[in-house]
């Protein structure tokens, strides 16, 4: 999925941007209790994590297991804050609605062993130059003028 945005969008890029978003999962557990999420370093690139969903994984024990998310504020500091805290028996799933943070973003288990999935979009906004654009739009004209016209069902008239 792609999309062109025409204003400057909250992440500071200015003119027309692109917005790609790509499928994310990690699962968390004693094992393996953190993943850090990090974008490319790629100058005219900015990537961001869209939490959705926080849910325990098959073979969850019986405890609360706490998932916190460390990113930088609006300061520039870095601060963690508890997104979720899942038992079994009472609340196995929460859905975080579209929870975007920018890169970096370390996302761990606080408390529990887990298994916890956490699954979103890993969106990564691009400048757009005003050439590419025009490029893009002669395709967007190019596709719709080889699609076949849709023609209406015919009805069946009675004997």
């Amino acid at each position: 999925m792609s999309f062109q945005d025409d204003e400057s969008s909250d992440a500071g890029l200015s003119g027309q941007s692109r917005l790609e978003s790509f499928l994310f999962s990690c699962e968390l557990s004693s094992k393996v209790p953190f993943y850090t999420f990090q974008g490319d370093e790629e100058e005219d690139l900015e990537h961001f994590l869209e939490l959705r969903t926080v849910c325990l994984g098959n073979g969850a024990k019986e405890e609360s297991n706490v998932v916190e998310v460390t990113a930088m504020n609006h300061q520039g500091k870095t601060i963690s804050v508890p997104i979720a805290n899942l038992h079994i028996k009472c609340l196995p799933m929460v859905s975080l609605g579209e929870f975007e943070l920018k890169a970096p973003v370390t996302i761990r288990l606080k408390a529990g062993t887990g298994p916890v999935s956490v699954s979103g979009l890993h969106l990564i906004a691009s400048q757009v130059e005003d050439s590419d654009l025009s490029e893009e739009e002669d395709e967007e004209e190019e596709e719709e003028e080889e699609l076949p016209a849709i023609k209406p069902a015919k009805k069946k008239q009675k004997e």
